[in-house]
């Protein structure tokens, strides 16, 4: 199948980033910020006068053409960029490692035998491919900061609400994001300057160094992280290290499960009993348990969040970042078994839990790499902060 490059002209395979069928693509205005760049959209954003697919055959099947296009797909095509494609993601976005056997799970051009991270998995593919200089994807719980740490890209998860998901097929409303992935620091810039809020600018102050998240990693991934760390730190100019989590980030991660499960549970659950749709085992399973989920522990979990919120909003006042690992491992290869890519899926969710459970944007840097392999810094910041914390990567990407 043919692609385009970031100036769109053909390019090489596409490495099952974008979604079976005639390549979508629609020209942006004449001129604006992101004229003669290309993106390309998750499967979960909607474009007028096609389906939206959501990574499975019987989703597509069961929902007709979308009326209008997403208003994040609006706005980069007022601001010049070109529409070339949308791309896969898990099925129906419940994964973290870009597994589909529906629709097939993208190559990652970093590392072809390791899985590419999900569920934004195409997007994040075609920009580490440079099929296109920019893409769309959505976050939960994790689906932009692992396909960024597992590819070596930028990419944001903003603040809860600051980038409008209209028309965004959402599973987990109080979770739900749409973010971006770019290769380049200045493209990233030029993208969060279209999509997020313009406040005044606010520089960041300190860097809060979460050593029991660090502790979460591998060795491989602590060592890759600690000169990244480091020069974080000496460009904000402050910096200590601090315990996050008391009760210890697993158990964050139990009181995420408790309240994102149910939610996409009722998302997805009239659907399943009406179409009874073709689903991989892993995604019946996590359906099926996200149903029976005991009300004791969601009801903890419900008084747990906006104590947590006012724990961590208090340690970033002051205009404050933790800095932690993306991902607590590499890549994992693509021939795991079931059970293994469920354990991976528990590590990661230890970090990527914290963001989610307060709403505040995170950001990961491709800044490091382990085993040729790459890794990623995540920094997470103030709610609101996420034009601090773009301009810190822009700044960071800059050669020396």
């Amino acid at each position: 199948m043919s692609s385009c490059r970031p100036d769109g002209l053909p390019g090489r395979e596409d490495f099952g980033a974008f979604v079976a069928g005639p390549r979508l693509s629609i020209d942006g205005a004449s001129a604006g910020p992101l004229a003669g760049l290309t993106f390309a959209a998750k499967d979960l954003f909607d474009v007028a006068g096609h389906v939206t697919g959501c990574g499975s055959p019987d989703w597509a099947a069961s929902h007709g053409p979308a009326q209008r296009s997403a208003a994040a797909v609006d706005l980069l095509l007022a601001a010049g960029a070109r529409l070339a494609g949308k791309t896969v993601t898990d099925e129906i976005s419940l994964g973290l490692l870009g597994r589909n056997r529906h629709v097939g799970t993208p190559v990652n051009p970093r590392a072809p035998d390791r899985y590419p991270g999900g569920s934004s998995s195409g997007s994040a593919a075609a920009v580490a491919a440079g099929l296109v200089a920019l893409a769309l994807g959505s976050d939960s719980g994790g689906s932009m900061r692992v396909p960024a740490s597992f590819c070596g890209l930028y990419g944001i998860r903003p603040t809860h609400g600051a980038v409008p998901t209209a028309g965004l097929m959402t599973q987990s409303p109080s979770f739900d994001t749409a973010g971006f992935f770019a290769a380049d620091a200045e493209i990233f810039a030029r993208v969060g300057a279209v999509l997020l809020p313009q406040g005044p600018e606010e520089g960041i102050e300190e860097v809060l160094i979460a050593e029991d998240a660090f502790a979460c990693a591998d060795a491989p991934v602590r060592g890759a992280l600690r000169p990244a760390v480091a020069a974080v730190a000496q460009h904000v100019g402050h910096s200590r290290s601090i315990i996050l989590a008391e009760e210890g980030l697993r158990a964050w991660n139990g009181h995420h499960v408790h309240l994102q499960h149910p939610e996409f549970a009722r998302t997805f659950g009239p659907w399943v009993d009406a179409v009874d749709p073709r689903l991989s085992y892993d995604v019946a399973a996590t359906i099926a348990v996200a149903r029976r989920l005991p009300e004791a522990p969601q009801q903890a979990a419900l008084a747990f969040r906006p104590l947590v919120r006012a724990r961590v909003e208090a340690l970033l006042e002051g205009r404050r970042v933790l800095c932690l690992p993306t991902t607590p491992i590499l890549p994992p290869r693509r021939d795991l078994s079931l059970g293994e890519t469920a354990a991976a899926c528990e590590r990661i969710v230890d970090l990527t839990c914290i963001a989610g459970l307060t709403g505040l944007p995170q950001v990961s840097l491709p800044l490091g790499a382990a085993e040729g392999l790459p890794v990623g810094l995540s920094l997470i910041g103030w709610r609101g902060s996420d034009g601090a914390l773009v301009e810190l990567a822009r700044r960071m990407g800059r050669p020396a």
